[in-house]
């Protein structure tokens, strides 16, 4: 007689060309020390006119979602999270026990998490309380795509003013050569969310005058491969904080897991 074969639920990270994954490999180990029946997979999707097949039924109980297609998946999920409208972009996706699908931004928490880890007691402190006050802090926000709106989002709640530098002039954007001294002196943090500098391209880094930089300054790059990108390491020479993604995207996989398990 065959023996009874276990069910294992199933997640996923859907991308393009997406074979280095952090995803992946986070989940699985976390399954391995939880010890449960449970496979994440990556679903590369070459065309985002592909995607709809993933949904239709759902593959998944819960879906990760990263570029090129953050803003592509809105249209086919049932209800957004208030949070994902705000931002317009979704990061994960719910398959509700009725087979509806909710999306969610987890980006936002990873990245506002991170800073409260680092600054809750100095920079942030009281968060979350009544009694927090927000202070005279500004951050440029460099790149002005889905992971640039998170940023945006998490920052707003930190009471943190945030101008975005784009190549092009756009409505509510500057570009990368208004940034004189007198402007990146005024700022406390500046956040790269382009993906410049990303293996294996690692000598790439956004345009900036690195040289008015100094201790004053953080430096965040939404890039964890490799772990100081060049951005980071400009900056750290110049004595500037830095920081880079690695643990926004552990905050941000926790705050799924709890989403799909909730």
């Amino acid at each position: 007689m065959e023996q009874e074969q276990e069910v294992v639920d199933k997640y996923g990270l859907i991308g393009k060309d997406i074979g280095y994954s952090f995803s992946r490999g986070y989940f699985k180990n976390k399954f391995d020390k939880l010890e449960i029946a449970a496979t994440y997979v990556n679903f590369d999707v070459p065309e985002k006119e592909a995607l709809k097949d993933l949904f239709s039924p759902a593959y998944a109980k819960g879906y990760n979602v990263t570029i090129p297609y953050k803003q592509d998946v809105i249209p086919l999920v049932d209800n957004l999270n208030v949070d994902a409208e705000a931002i317009g972009a979704v990061n994960t996706i719910k398959v509700e026990s009725d087979g509806t699908l909710t999306g969610y931004n987890t980006d936002f928490i990873g990245f506002r998490d991170t800073l409260l880890e680092h600054f809750g007691d100095s920079l942030f402190v009281d968060f979350g309380t009544p009694s927090f006050k927000s202070r005279d802090l500004k951050c440029l926000i460099l790149g002005t795509g889905g992971a640039s709106k998170a940023v945006h989002y998490a920052m707003k709640q930190l009471g943190v003013q945030c101008v975005f530098v784009s190549r092009k002039r756009k409505e509510s954007t500057i570009t990368y050569e208004d940034l004189d001294r007198e402007l990146i002196e005024s700022q406390t943090f500046i956040v790269n969310t382009t993906p410049l500098g990303t293996y294996p391209d690692v000598e790439e880094s956004p345009d900036i005058p690195y040289l008015f930089l100094n201790e004053t300054h953080v430096a965040f790059d939404l890039i964890y491969n490799p772990a100081e990108s060049s951005f980071l390491r400009y900056a750290g020479e110049q004595g500037a904080t830095i920081i880079n993604g690695l643990r926004m995207l552990e905050l941000q996989a926790e705050a799924s897991w709890s989403i799909w398990n909730s």
